[in-house]
């Protein structure tokens, strides 16, 4: 067997998280109105409920089986995490059911932009030109995608920028819970505490779905816990720099289905701006793979 075998696995689990992740938003956006269905859409806060009541059930029957010991629980991390990460589903869901699923995915790809920032200004990393060259790239980008001050700039952007700010928090807190609990444990707290925001939150706004419904709700929560296994799958068998960018085919599995479907599809411009984000974003992860690597060779743990 080749010695690139596990890292071509690792891709390959990364590219099957990044199908259901765009196959949940696409689920979502029709659940919110886009499904021509005879019933009354679902407010996004009720669809974020959905994904994580039948998640949390999901990961409840694996804690019955394998039966985990729960131990050295960081409530206060989970909890923010927890809160952060409710509120990136969130934002992500009303966003496509806003703009094309292209456009508000392209978006969400600059939570790496803030993650870099947050890492500075709380985890004190040092930051060199490069990977600020790779910043300053995928800003130049949004901005081509969004357009800010002119007739194409879709308002519905806002709210896929704030994905991309909350989702870039939660990536921070995530860093360290992983080095201090289990993955099984770090999933159950959080589909848990994230049942009661979502459902909270879902509340005021909660209408009876019909059994069309509660079947599709059931389809994005469990395909979002099919993309978490892989993701997690993914970086743990793979260098997180090679593996991430392989993320980024997210875009085309969520722009395909929403124009062969839906008939949405981003312009020439938002198309243009969308792939300039991706360059920055696979620039950064090849410098940070760079950087990982320099950093074992230095130790001697490489040839």
């Amino acid at each position: 067997m080749s010695v690139q075998s596990p890292r071509h696995t690792a891709a390959l689990m990364m590219v099957c998280a990044s199908v259901f992740i765009a196959l949940s938003t696409f689920l979502a956006k029709g659940i919110a109105g886009r499904f021509e269905v005879d019933a009354v859409p679902l407010h996004p806060l009720q669809i974020t409920a959905g994904r994580f009541i039948f998640a949390w059930i999901l990961w409840f029957v694996v804690v019955l089986v394998k039966r985990p010991r729960i131990q050295g629980v960081h409530w206060s991390l989970h909890i923010v995490r927890s809160f952060f990460g409710w509120a990136t589903v969130t934002c992500v869901f009303w966003a496509s059911s806003k703009m094309a699923l292209a456009d508000a995915t392209a978006i969400s790809f600059l939570t790496p932009v803030v993650t870099l920032i947050l890492a500075v200004l709380i985890l004190k990393e040092q930051v060199g030109p490069v990977r600020w060259s790779a910043v300053a790239i995928m800003l130049i980008g949004a901005l081509v995608l969004l357009r800010p001050g002119t007739s194409a700039f879709q308002p519905a952007a806002l709210i896929a920028l704030c994905a991309a700010l909350f989702s870039a928090v939660e990536a921070t807190v995530i860093k360290k819970i992983a080095a201090l609990e289990s993955r099984l444990q770090i999933l159950f707290i959080n589909n848990t505490i994230g049942v009661v925001f979502a459902v909270t939150a879902a509340y005021w706004v909660w209408q009876s779905p019909t059994c069309v419904q509660w079947g599709m709700l059931a389809a994005v929560g469990l395909s979002m816990s099919v993309a978490q296994v892989f993701f997690l799958t993914s970086m743990r068998d793979g260098e997180a720099s090679y593996v991430i960018p392989f993320m980024y085919s997210t875009l085309i599995f969520a722009a395909v289905p929403d124009y062969l479907i839906f008939g949405d599809a981003p312009d020439l411009v938002g198309f243009v701006g969308a792939l300039i984000i991706v360059a920055g974003a696979v620039f950064l992860a090849l410098r940070e793979q760079a950087l990982v690597r320099k950093r074992l060779s230095s130790r001697g743990n490489l040839p």
